[in-house]
């Protein structure tokens, strides 16, 4: 865990008004502690077992981030205590996670995954996918009352081309400042921009992200 790395980083982004979510999978629970010591909260999990185990072993008051691609039948394991979700791709995960909610008496924070990447491989929905969920999102709005959708989450393209990940930041920004306007007007809450990680977070930044995850910086590499 590098401190110096952590105080440089936490003292940039707070002023920016930008929240560090320290990604910390696959790391021990010790180094998760020595930074929550310095006083970071914000921590990222791609794997539920993981996040649950770790959960149980650190402080209450950690705000847990999922962050990963996420399989409905999972949900009922971090339900409880889950800060935000990050990778909500479909209509049928939101759902889930509103049942889970409703189950533990609370409402539950997520993300809509935006593909802006040009790799298959990155899971997520484009425009006219987050419009077709939002519709149904809306039809049943009474029924879904235990989750709220807070804004979008996104990764770029894994490539040197900064010009590239620019657009694609861009492209999220964009959308999430349409449906501000629209389908969340007057609704505060939806306010979040998670794009941006060790390589490209700078850009993110210039470009409206809110929410950052940093993991190799902070950890070093896996």
């Amino acid at each position: 865990m590098n401190k110096e790395a952590w105080e440089e980083l936490h003292e940039e982004l707070a002023s920016k008004g930008v929240t560090l979510v320290a990604v910390s999978k696959t790391k021990p629970a010790g180094e998760i502690q020595a930074l929550y010591d310095l006083g970071q909260r914000h921590f990222g999990e791609n794997y539920v077992q993981e996040l649950v185990e770790k959960q149980a072993e650190l402080p209450a008051d950690i705000r847990w981030h999922y962050i990963g691609h996420l399989q409905s039948n999972k949900v009922k394991d971090m339900a409880a205590f889950v800060h935000l979700i990050h990778a909500v791709d479909s209509f049928k995960l939101l759902t889930e996670i509103n049942k889970q909610g409703l189950k533990n008496s609370r409402v539950i924070d997520v993300l809509l995954q935006m593909h802006i990447a040009d790799e298959e491989t990155k899971f997520g929905l484009d425009e006219n996918e987050i419009t077709t969920l939002l519709k149904q999102y809306d039809d049943q709005k009474d029924a879904l009352k235990n989750v709220r959708i807070c804004g979008l989450m996104g990764m770029a393209t894994f490539t040197d081309d900064q010009t590239k990940v620019r657009a694609e930041f861009a492209r999220l920004h964009s959308c999430f400042k349409t449906l501000a306007a629209t389908s969340f007007s007057g609704k505060e809450y939806f306010s979040i921009r998670s794009m941006g990680m060790s390589a490209d977070y700078k850009i993110a930044i210039e470009e409206g992200s809110t929410m950052v995850r940093i993991g190799s910086m902070l950890f070093g590499s896996r």
